[in-house]
């Protein structure tokens, strides 16, 4: 079993999940007059939900919570904060994933106390029912059981945390430093359950060492930081 349960996610899922939630909202008979992407993650989706729903206003708001793959940060923040006039307006608000819920919830607030719609509804491509803290008025699926979905926008991005996580933690517990490449694509393998191309690996390590974390020394990779 992996340490981190992960589901990688397709473009072309991520087009069919937007098209289904376009259908919800649509057959809940809601027209958002603006639909506005929680970035980073929810700038696709959203983007794909105004083709789909023929809304040509739009607008982003960064509200963060996870910092890392797969691991929260203490509490969401809204980043590069500004005010807009939304009064009169109806908005849809948009993310990939409603996970612990605290991304959408201060997005949601703040949108309400400082950009003032006439109304606000919340939609995700996924609902992680069993710890989110707040439902999403629309969602494409229900997860019951807490998975790390791998979207395609943060491939590189999260395969360079899941390696350097995984090499630091192995590095705690049995002290071992040094790693081939090919022992590090079949731990990575074992830890999250899945495989992606070569060029995110190699990518990664690149970064990595760039980063410090690691060192390329003669086809093997030695763990600085432990």
């Amino acid at each position: 079993m992996p340490r981190v349960p992960v589901k990688l996610v397709t473009w072309d899922e991520i087009v069919e999940w937007s098209w289904k939630l376009a259908k919800s909202i649509e057959e809940a008979n809601y027209i958002p007059d603006v639909i506005i992407g929680i970035a980073r993650g929810g700038l696709v989706p959203a983007r794909l939900l105004c083709d789909f729903l023929g809304v040509e206003n739009f607008l982003s708001i960064q509200s963060q919570h996870w910092t890392e793959a797969a691991k929260a940060s203490e509490k969401a923040l809204i980043k590069f904060p500004y005010t807009v006039d939304l009064s009169g307006m109806r908005a849809l608000v948009v993310d990939d994933i409603v996970d612990t819920g605290d991304s959408m919830i201060l997005a949601k607030r703040f949108i309400e106390s400082n950009w003032r719609p006439k109304e606000v509804k919340l939609a995700a491509l996924q609902w992680i029912s069993s710890v989110a803290k707040i439902k999403p008025d629309f969602y494409a699926i229900e997860v019951r059981e807490w998975v790390w979905f791998q979207y395609p926008w943060t491939r590189l991005e999260d395969v360079t945390q899941f390696i350097k996580r995984m090499l630091t933690e192995l590095c705690r517990e049995s002290g071992r430093r040094e790693w081939s490449y090919s022992d590090i694509v079949t731990s990575f393998r074992e830890w999250y359950g899945v495989e992606v191309e070569d060029r995110y690996y190699r990518e990664a390590l690149r970064a990595l060492a760039k980063k410090g974390v690691i060192e390329s020394r003669d086809g093997t990779y030695i763990v600085k930081q432990c």
